[in-house]
């Protein structure tokens, strides 16, 4: 495995849901009606910077509302987290109330957190407002049906509703637990290969360690590891192969040096063989909807022709694979990956 530093585009545009996007949302239920818009939120007057308890900045603001506002704000707010929970039963937001909002003009899609708390338990849970990506949806679908992971999230016109993806962030988990006697330095390599075998087969970009996060689950006698992306921004727009390997990032660096310490080329291609099974199952299952979302995709502009152009040769020449030269857009290239895996695996 290498490290280096890999450069992506900064501002990745917004691609607006075209409509054969939008049919596939109707179809399989991820549209809604939601009381409020992502616009709706961007109505504050000022921000205050939200440090870290050890006076870092987080890059996340909170903005600062007039009252009247804010109250109507908060009310729609509960709504929202009904109809993404409970599909709109409000009665799971009785005893609830909205803590607090940030902002994060960091991000491409400029993401508003809401923390919601239960008042008779204390008890808390986050989601998010965002300001809808065609490219970020189909980060989204292709998690779902790609990946071991279930998500959560609702679009309505201009706005991304999002569940909070639970786990220690990548950075912070290898910073402080990575090391950790009771963790088997195995078992966290072994996972890392895996993803990164996700990611380059999804088109999945940008994964350095802060935006993915790690999942811990003790089990009778150790315990397991899983490492769940909650970034979606750089689905499939980038030209440069590497942005789709996590392993070529600086910041990944700790889960490669681990992966180098105990594992051998031997047991790398064995795990990236199991997730590579592990996905011909789930296509399987789920092909009637792979195809809705290929057709869907194929509706309109996800990335430019040079970037398509550039991808579909890194790929061409990684796997010693002509076909990928024919490849006309990023989702003929995820469709080859797919076609490719499941060849192999009948092998």
């Amino acid at each position: 495995m290498e490290i280096e530093d890999v450069k992506i585009s900064r501002k990745k545009p917004v691609y607006p849901v075209g409509s054969g996007l939008l049919k596939y949302l109707k179809m399989y239920q991820r549209d809604s009606k939601l009381p409020l818009a992502y616009a709706d939120l961007l109505n504050f007057q000022e921000t205050v910077p939200v440090m870290d308890k050890n006076g870092q900045d987080t890059y996340w603001e909170i903005p600062l509302y007039p009252p009247h506002v804010q109250d109507q704000l908060y009310d729609q707010l509960k709504i929202v987290y009904a109809q993404l929970k409970a599909s709109g039963n409000t009665r799971i937001v009785q005893h609830k109330v909205i803590e607090k909002i940030e902002f994060c003009a960091f991000g491409n899609t400029k993401p508003f957190r809401v923390k919601i708390v239960n008042r008779l338990n204390d008890v808390y849970d986050y989601f998010y407002i965002k300001q809808a990506d065609a490219s970020r949806i189909y980060g989204l679908e292709l998690e779902e049906i790609l990946s071991p992971n279930q998500v959560n999230y609702l679009y309505d016109r201009d706005t991304l509703v999002e569940e909070h993806i639970v786990g220690i962030p990548g950075d912070v988990f290898a910073k402080t637990h990575m090391s950790s006697p009771d963790y088997n330095q195995t078992r966290i390599a072994k996972e890392f290969v895996k993803f990164n075998e996700r990611c380059v087969i999804s088109l999945l970009g940008d994964m350095r360690a802060y935006n993915f996060v790690m999942q811990i689950t003790p089990d009778f006698d150790d315990f397991q590891f899983r490492i769940r992306a909650i970034d979606f921004d750089q689905q499939f727009y980038e030209g440069n192969i590497k942005v789709y390997m996590p392993q070529f990032f600086k910041e990944n660096y700790p889960f490669v040096k681990l992966s180098m310490e105990h594992l051998n080329e031997k047991t790398v291609l064995q795990y990236q063989q199991e997730e590579r099974s592990s996905i011909v199952h789930r296509v399987r299952s789920e092909r009637h909807r792979i195809k809705d979302l290929r057709d869907a995709s194929k509706t309109q502009q996800l990335s430019t022709r040079a970037h398509i152009e550039q991808l579909r040769e890194g790929y061409a020449k990684f796997y010693d694979n002509a076909q990928y030269i024919h490849c006309q857009s990023m989702t003929d290239i995820i469709e080859l990956n797919v076609k490719n895996v499941i060849r192999q695996v009948q092998l």
